[in-house]
């Protein structure tokens, strides 16, 4: 079975629709990856049907719990789940920051030659990091636990927005989890191609309560 083959049976278990072209760009940014990935080390993983599965299906499965809007992918590496989340829904914004200036620099040429018109790619800490807009969605894959993720980027946060943590198992980070965030709910994601267990974390801001 071919790469195009496998992407086209994952979505297909995932019981989800997304257009011939759209997966036609998500195995090119796979020919890309491949290729930057031998000179600059963007993923450790080397096998192009890994990647379908460990990288693209584990994104492509966590799209129908998100939402529309503006959206910021802190420490996106090689771009993702950020460049996939925009192949996939071309009307959400997306903004893909990270501080590793080779994966930034693989990721504006990703843009470049899919054709991408609603991403942007900035090479930066969080912490120095400044945004026109807040966001409606903050997402990390692997970034760091979950507690630092929403305190680092809460200022970016628009006052109804809410993040996206992609975890492995969860339940020790929620335990440790500040008061001021509110866990709204944790999703077990079942990635075809995947033994590993996969949960999203969908959280937002308390409400402050003048007592």
């Amino acid at each position: 079975m071919n790469l195009a083959q496998e992407l086209e049976q994952g979505i297909a278990e995932l019981r989800l629709n997304i257009a011939s072209e759209k997966q036609q760009k998500l195995i090119d940014y796979v020919a890309l990856l491949q290729k930057w990935n031998k000179v600059y080390n963007l993923t450790a993983i080397r096998d192009p049907h890994q990647i379908v599965s460990n990288h693209l299906l584990d994104v492509i499965a966590i799209t129908p719990y998100l939402w529309s809007g503006l959206w910021l992918d802190v420490g996106c590496g090689a771009g993702l789940p950020g460049v996939v989340m925009a192949i996939v829904e071309p009307d959400w914004e997306l903004t893909l920051l990270d501080s590793n200036s080779k994966k930034t620099g693989f990721v504006q040429q990703v843009i470049i030659e899919l054709g991408l018109k609603n991403v942007s790619v900035c090479c930066a800490r969080i912490e120095d990091f400044k945004a026109v807009e807040k966001f409606d969605g903050i997402i990390s894959r692997a970034f760091t636990e979950l507690g630092d993720f929403l305190r680092m980027t809460q200022h970016l946060l628009a006052p109804t927005g809410r993040w996206a943590a992609m975890k492995g198992w969860a339940e020790k980070e929620l335990v440790s989890l500040p008061d001021e965030y509110l866990v709204e709910k944790v999703i077990q994601i079942k990635v075809p191609g995947l033994d590993a267990v996969r949960s999203l974390v969908i959280a937002a801001q308390k409400e402050v309560t003048n007592d």
